[in-house]
Formats: structure tokens, sequence, C-alpha cells
């Protein structure tokens, strides 16, 4: 793994630490459960995919691999596929999801998968092939 890689890494850990404590702060004005939705979870989950999605698509760039677009889609597909078995039965167990539901997991998703993108993008315009 790369240098440059490890300081992203750093860097999107410091930015889910800001928007969980952002988020944890906007549902204790609100006088919701705090660590209610499976929040942390969720959280950790989605930079653990996250890393593993950028250690796979650097190796296939190191191989100057076409399929590393592939592979980030693939990874998207992982994202879905685990809330859907992780966290959708228990947004869904009482038969309704809920706005701090929802956003217990696709606030992570969505500032993983924008910061994932723009890093990826500049690293593919790097590429001499």
């Amino acid at each position: 793994m790369s240098r440059r890689s490890i300081t992203f890494l750093v860097f999107l850990l410091v930015v889910l630490l800001i928007c969980f404590g952002i988020h944890i702060g906007i549902l204790y004005l609100l006088n919701l459960d705090l660590f209610h939705h499976k929040i942390i979870l969720s959280y950790s989950v989605n930079f653990a995919m996250a890393m593993i999605i950028l250690i796979f698509i650097e190796r296939s760039l190191l191989k100057k691999s076409s399929y590393s677009g592939f592979i980030f889609m693939a990874g998207s597909g992982l994202k879905f596929l685990v809330f859907f078995l992780l966290f959708y039965p228990a947004y869904k167990s009482d038969g309704i999801m809920e706005t701090a539901e929802f956003t217990s997991f696709f606030v992570p998703y969505v500032v993983c998968l924008t910061l994932e993108v723009i890093y990826l993008s500049k690293q593919l315009n790097n590429q001499t092939f």
C-alpha cells in the first residue's frame, strides 16, 4: 500500500469521525437515540469497505489493469449487499424505515463514496498507459 493511499485513508477516517460527531450532535439536538440504529457499526463497516476496495483497486492499477473500474463497481455492489444483509433487516423489523435509520447507513456511505471517487479519479488521471 502506498504512502499516498495511507494518507488518503487517514484523511477519510478523520472526515468520517467529524461527520460522525456532527451526526451524533444532530441526533442529540433532535432528542433522538444517539447510538441507536447500528450507527457505530455503519461508520465502521463503510470505512472498512472503502479501505478494502481501495486496496484492490490500487493493486489493479499497479498491474495497469483495465479492470479497475469493474473492481470499483463490484465494491459498490458489495456495499449494497452488506447493507441489505446486515442493516436492512434490522431497519425494517418494525415495518417502517425511519429517517434516523436511513441516515445511519447512508451518511457514511455517501461520504466514503464521494471521497473514494475523488481520490480514485485523481489516481486514474495520473496513470500512464
